[in-house]
């Protein structure tokens, strides 16, 4: 009788965690696709040139919009991302 009770705590802890991971995916995946559409529009528009590379999109997708934003900006100011 513990050993069940042990493993239905044991399953819902591990659905909780699961839930949150996911959630936290989801948010990251968000941001990637919403860096990767403002890399797109500004190499389309703008001509600027960035390189879809891992570091742009990696900083896109942890930092959002302005980590998009930031990556041109460092592109144009031939700081980073060249």
């Amino acid at each position: 009788m513990a050993i069940e009770i042990i493993i239905v705590i044991l399953a819902i802890i591990g659905v909780i965690v699961a839930y949150y991971l996911l959630k936290t995916a989801t948010h990251l995946i968000i941001n990637a696709v919403l860096g990767l559409i403002i890399f797109f529009v500004a190499n389309a528009i703008f001509d600027v040139g960035i390189s879809y590379s891992l570091p742009a999109l990696l900083v896109s997708a942890f930092a959002g919009i302005p980590g998009a934003i930031i990556v041109i900006l460092l592109h144009i100011l031939g700081i980073a991302f060249v």
